[in-house]
């Protein structure tokens, strides 16, 4: 075989999948046009209105993405149903958490500088996002150590149950220590008394959309993940075929040399 007579390799687009995907950027921008059309609030001013995206829809997603994580990466360590299809879902997933927990940071730090007068704290939750976000990375740094696929993947499924287990170290760190950071907007959804009807529908939007677009990017980096392994193995059988080519004349040549002359 040689490398122009590999099959082609297919794309990673579907029907569904675009259909997804604008339904994920409708949603996005929904939320992004609610949001800066929320009122100040006399507490945060303007800033309160990165409710609509911080906390909790990215925060959500970073969730999500953790907990998917996490959940197929216990589905491959039961040997019932282990196979490299969850493998793939859990460093698919990782990937994408380590955006939405990126965001949250990020955004945070955007809310926190006016409204704490400092870019960072090392607040609770803080720092245990920020512990997270390591973690995540930490899987990630595991997936690329060389090795064994079965062992790497079984090492990568124990990092990644560890690091679900700050998921509830995170959201509860509000109340479990004395901290600046406001208290779960989650048990706030009170119209007229913590947050009014508008915050409420933006933050709603908001989780329906970092919904769609987490799972719009985990299809598509699952896909990515199947081409790569796809392509590593023929990449593989084109070096071995070259190889065997490469060895043929020398062996021929080593059988001429070797057999005896005629009288």
């Amino acid at each position: 075989m040689s490398p122009s007579a590999t099959p082609a390799t297919p794309g990673t687009k579907s029907p569904a999948t675009l259909l997804l995907g604008a339904a994920a950027l409708v949603s996005v921008a929904v939320t992004i046009v609610i949001g800066l059309g929320l009122p100040a609030t006399d507490e945060q001013g303007p800033y309160a209105r990165l409710i609509a995206v911080h906390h909790p829809p990215v925060a959500w997603a970073a969730y999500l993405a953790v907990g998917v994580t996490a959940a197929a990466s216990a589905l491959y360590l039961w040997p019932r149903t282990r196979s490299r299809t969850w493998d793939r879902i859990a460093a698919a997933s990782a990937e994408i958490g380590v955006v939405f927990c990126a965001l949250t940071l990020a955004t945070g730090a955007i809310w926190g500088r006016p409204t704490w007068g400092v870019w960072w704290t090392w607040d609770a939750r803080l720092t245990t996002s920020a512990l997270l976000l390591a973690l995540l990375l930490g899987y990630l740094a595991l997936r690329r150590v060389a090795g064994d696929p079965g062992t790497r993947a079984r090492r990568c499924a124990i990092a990644a149950l560890v690091a679900a287990a700050d998921v509830p170290i995170v959201h509860f760190s509000v109340e479990w220590w004395r901290t600046l950071h406001q208290g779960r907007s989650l048990a706030q959804l009170t119209p007229q008394s913590d947050l009014d009807g508008a915050y409420i529908t933006a933050m709603l939007i908001g989780f329906v959309a970092m919904t769609l677009t987490y799972a719009w990017l985990l299809v598509h980096r699952y896909r990515v993940e199947v081409l790569e392994e796809r392509l590593e193995m023929d990449g593989l059988d084109v070096a071995l075929e070259l190889r065997r080519a490469e060895a043929e004349p020398t062996r021929g040549a080593a059988d001429r040399v070797g057999a005896p002359s005629s009288p």
